[in-house]
């Protein structure tokens, strides 16, 4: 009888019974034409998983936004799941995902920076007047820190950094079309040669040098991590040589912190003296390879690398180790260590659980050693100098050079090579000029907006590591922002809290949900500080990595230092 049914099924439902009837294959079908577009613009470039956001950006910066159509072709080029694709291109800032029936946005694309420094400098008030300014032609959003907070407020014509920025100024540059970055000038390969550069590599690839004494000079030096989290560099180059090979490297670019400029300004006027360090680091651990994640607010930096490796690797100075040069895509959790090395992966930057720690468990599985732009900077000097030079500096007790990145209502801001230790109110006199004119130091950020805040009656502590964290506050990247008088601290750290809630990568419930949470907790006309502070330990104690951990800094610091100005 079940054979019966069956065959009067199949007579009513001729598919019945049958598998694969489905006349076209599941998902969005690859269009043969924006596969040849694909094709023709990767060349014979790879393929491989670890390059899907670099190709995302071929992809961006040749159609000014990623179409469906485009990515479907991409996901089949690369055999990857069109899932694979979308969930990366719509995970970064800087990519523009279109679907079929939506309109493409324009050719041109203006950010405005919306971070703390600019803000102080009339960026909220750029960003009111530009639309009208500008037409519908152009396209104007609000974008995080740039790195130009010493030349605030600051915009991205596309790709060209506009710094002090008026209305008038971006709507000209516009009109002349320049949308491409500025190279400053910078002593190329043969200059830096010239002054003893590659003398130090050269000895070390020569067998003049040993890896042990090069990791003994960083020890006692006590150099340490100048990205932010200060872990002694020595040390660390140890800990990753003595693990199996093969070995990776990976330097951090990224320097998102808002009112960091430092490694900018490092590889824009002695990008050399950054590439021979980390070289040096590749042939002292063995890296078989070196990932250089520079992030992609920094064209000009991106620009320059490209053509000194190509120089350094044509004079032979990197036998020892492949240099490969990667591209943020604007998100700010990638200056985490291990959020880096899943963006270098061609992933989310989505940060890892710990341990095991990069040293052991880095990029692509292997020990991976992980230093930022800075820290690598100094070894040429510390190494052939000694570690004397680089202890005579220092005051109050401290020992060593900091680059403070300084921003805010000072007359002179910029970078300044300053002795570990020095206080606040001296490096405002001595290196800053003084405070702006009309303008009364209220409180400064030590270290960037996840640095906290401490009032101007603060301003004779050291600055350095380990000297402000029972104040509750860090140094980090060294990133100094000073406050004045004339500022509201309730908008300061609305500010603050709006960054990190954009900035969230939205992998832990603490963080993802904490930011958006403590945003609209401060708008409130009154606070409910007991909620604030529950909300605030919560997330210091359960988020995954240190933005979730470190977000709610800035309130612990107002609640603590500038009571009267918010409640």
């Amino acid at each position: 009888m079940d054979t019966a049914i069956a065959e009067k099924k199949k007579a009513i439902h001729p598919g019945a019974g049958r598998r694969n009837t489905r006349i076209q294959p599941k998902g969005r079908q690859v269009d043969p034409a924006a596969l040849a577009e694909v094709q023709e613009l990767l060349g014979e470039g790879s393929r491989n998983r670890d390059l899907l956001i670099e190709h995302l950006h071929k992809l961006q910066d040749r159609f000014h936004c990623l179409h469906a159509r485009h990515l479907a072709a991409l996901a089949a080029e690369m055999r990857l799941a069109l899932v694979e694709v979308y969930e990366v291109a719509s995970f970064y800032a800087h990519f523009d995902i279109v679907m079929d029936e939506e309109q493409a946005p324009p050719p041109v694309t203006v950010r405005v920076c919306d971070s703390l420094s600019c803000c102080m400098a009339g960026g909220e008030k750029l960003l009111e007047e530009l639309p009208a300014k500008l037409g519908p032609d152009v396209r104007v959003v609000r974008a995080p820190c740039m790195g130009a907070c010493h030349n605030a407020p600051a915009v991205a014509i596309g790709h060209a950094l506009h710094e002090h920025a008026t209305a008038d100024s971006v709507a000209e540059a516009v009109a002349h079309g320049h949308t491409h970055p500025h190279i400053p000038d910078y002593p190329g390969l043969e200059a830096y040669k010239a002054e003893g550069g590659y003398g130090l590599l050269r000895a070390c690839l020569d067998g003049a040098r040993t890896p042990d004494s090069l990791i003994e000079a960083l020890e006692s030096s006590n150099l340490r991590g100048l990205g932010g989290a200060g872990f002694p560099t020595g040390r660390k180059w140890r800990f990753v040589r003595q693990e199996a090979a093969p070995r990776l490297m990976a330097v951090n670019g990224d320097e998102g912190e808002p009112g960091t400029f430092k490694d900018r300004h490092y590889l824009e006027t002695d990008p050399h003296r950054f590439l021979e360090g980390m070289l040096i680091g590749a042939w002292v651990v063995e890296a078989t390879d070196v990932y250089v994640y520079i992030r992609d607010e920094y064209p000009q930096c991106i620009a320059i690398l490209a053509r000194e490796i190509a120089a350094v690797e044509a004079a032979g100075l990197s036998p020892h180790t492949r240099i490969h040069l990667r591209r943020g895509a604007g998100a700010y959790i990638c200056g985490e260590e291990s959020a880096m090395l899943e963006s270098i992966e061609g992933k989310r930057g989505l940060p890892r659980q710990k341990p095991p720690f990069p040293s052991v468990v880095g990029l692509f599985g292997r020990p991976t050693l992980i230093n930022n732009v800075e820290t690598l900077f100094w070894v040429r000097d510390i190494v052939e100098k000694g570690a004397d030079w680089w202890a005579s500096h220092g005051r109050n007790g401290r020992k060593g050079l900091r680059s403070f990145s300084v921003s805010g209502h000072v007359r002179n801001p910029g970078v300044k090579l300053a002795p570990a230790g020095i206080t606040m109110a001296e490096l405002i006199e001595e290196y800053c000029g003084g405070m702006a004119d009309g303008h009364a130091l209220k409180g400064y950020l030590p270290g960037g907006a996840s640095g906290g805040i401490l009032p101007a009656s603060m301003a004779d502590i050291p600055l350095d590591f380990g000297t402000l964290e029972q104040h509750g506050c860090f140094i980090g990247s060294a990133a100094v922002v000073v406050l004045s008088d004339r500022d509201d601290m309730r908008a300061v750290l609305r500010n603050l809290l709006a960054f990190f809630e954009d900035e969230s990568c939205g992998q832990c419930t603490p963080c993802r949900v904490g930011t958006e949470k403590a945003v609209k907790l401060v708008d409130q006309p009154a606070w409910d500080e007991p909620l604030l502070t529950e909300l605030a330990q919560v997330m210091t104690s359960a988020s995954i990595c240190g933005l979730g951990q470190a977000a709610m800094n800035p309130l612990k610091s107002v609640l603590k230092h500038f009571r009267e100005d918010v409640l």
